[in-house]
């Protein structure tokens, strides 16, 4: 659930992760994602991983804490179509292509409950 952090946070004290919440397309949309990744990752290198779209980044948090945060924001979370508002490529981790999301209100909603 969560990688544990470079620091060392001390004997009496619970460690710290570092965690992020992704959403997962449907497994027919999947498919039809790794296959453009696979494609993209042969011609310009990168990591394989699977098709997501990052709804919370990377936050570091005690391990109850990150639960009881994931499990609020899911409270009466219901299913939502996101947009994609344009696309970008960066180099965050990796030289990447970013499909960005429209920001609508249930987009930023949840990502703003499981940020505090």
């Amino acid at each position: 659930m969560g990688l544990p952090r470079a620091r060392e946070s001390g004997r009496d004290t619970p460690p710290e992760f570092v965690y992020s919440v992704w959403a997962l397309p449907p497994d027919n949309l999947a498919l039809r994602l790794r296959t453009v990744m696979d494609g993209l990752r042969l011609e310009f290198g990168g990591p394989k991983f699977e098709p997501h779209v990052t709804v919370v980044g990377v936050i570091a948090l005690m391990e109850d804490d990150a639960v009881g945060k994931f499990r609020a924001a899911c409270e009466g979370l219901r299913a939502y179509t996101a947009t994609v508002d344009r696309v970008a490529t960066g180099t965050f981790f990796y030289p990447c292509v970013y499909l960005l999301l429209r920001p609508t209100a249930e987009v930023v909603t949840r990502s703003v409950l499981t940020n505090h």
